[in-house]
């Protein structure tokens, strides 16, 4: 018994090294991946990580000193620069003014033409989607000068209505297509058991065929934010005054005598557009994925 508990114990010992040598091979099988994981991770991260530590140096140290070299000391006075003689607080507000009434009128029109092309039944809707689906492939470009001259016409040259406009306009076509698929996603006999109840369209739009899609909502919603205020063309077309030009055009102002470039006050200042976006995504990233995979599976 002793002889065999010790071959019993000699035999889990020597069972050992090849458990050992198993999880090194799978180290090593996964190490390109890991290497090749760091290094999109480096390119990623490293220049975010620049253009924050350059937010905090002089003017004389970009002119003087290496573009990798860390500032000497963590000066703010950028930052303060940006809001005070960059306007960057008017920039920014002008952008809330244009961007969020312009969100928040392509989320509701674009969701109600979603379900009214794939959840109401009526002859010619399909003809209509692609009418909407044609509007993707028209470039913004195209647009810019007949617009301009509509808006002049219409004495809205000089306020923000023609930004509002625009961007609802150009924002439509990709959220109807989107809602169409996830409201397609949706068994249509919850809305025709509605119907039986006694439910209008409209109640079956509001109470049933809205909530479900709210993950949905949050994807577009914030695929249509960044689109929207990361915009630069149709802000610069179409704001004629310093006072209504919005965070993108405002980043073009950072200069001083002689069209001399404030390096530190313009990189304060893209730091607070980034990082502001960035941190919003990061909040809403769950419900970003699962929005994503809203549309994906029918039942």
């Amino acid at each position: 018994m002793a002889i065999t508990a010790i071959d019993a114990g000699t035999s889990s010992l020597k069972a050992s090294p090849p458990r050992r040598t198993g999880a090194t091979a799978r180290f090593f099988k996964r190490l390109p991946v890991r290497i090749v994981v760091a290094i999109v991770i480096i390119i990623e991260v490293y220049p975010l990580l620049w253009m924050l530590q350059s937010s905090f140096k002089t003017q004389a140290q970009f002119l003087s000193q290496p573009f990798w070299q860390l500032p000497s000391q963590l000066d703010f006075s950028n930052y303060i620069d940006a809001f005070t003689q960059g306007q960057m607080g008017q920039y920014i507000l002008n952008s809330t003014i244009a961007v969020f009434p312009s969100l928040a009128l392509i989320i509701l029109l674009g969701t109600a033409a979603g379900f009214a092309l794939e959840i109401m039944v009526f002859k010619g809707r399909a003809g209509i989607l692609l009418i909407f689906l044609a509007g993707i492939l028209i470039p913004g470009q195209m647009i810019l000068l007949p617009l301009f001259t509509i808006y002049y016409q219409a004495q809205l040259t000089g306020t923000l209505w023609p930004l509002i406009i625009t961007y609802t306009a150009t924002g439509m076509p990709l959220t109807v297509f989107f809602m169409a698929t996830y409201f397609r996603a949706i068994p249509k006999e919850i809305f025709e058991a509605s119907t039986l109840d006694g439910a209008s369209i409209f109640r079956s739009f509001w109470s049933i065929g809205f909530p479900m899609v709210r993950n949905a909502i949050f994807t577009v919603a914030l695929v249509q934010f960044f689109f929207l205020w990361n915009d630069l063309l149709i802000a610069l077309t179409f704001t004629n005054s310093p006072s209504l030009q919005t965070i993108q055009v405002g980043l073009l102002n950072f200069t001083g005598n002689y069209g001399q470039v404030a390096y530190g006050p313009l990189f304060a200042a893209i730091c607070v557009s980034v990082f502001g976006t960035l941190i919003i995504y990061l909040i809403l990233n769950q419900r970003v994925m699962a929005g994503l995979t809203a549309g994906s599976v029918k039942g």
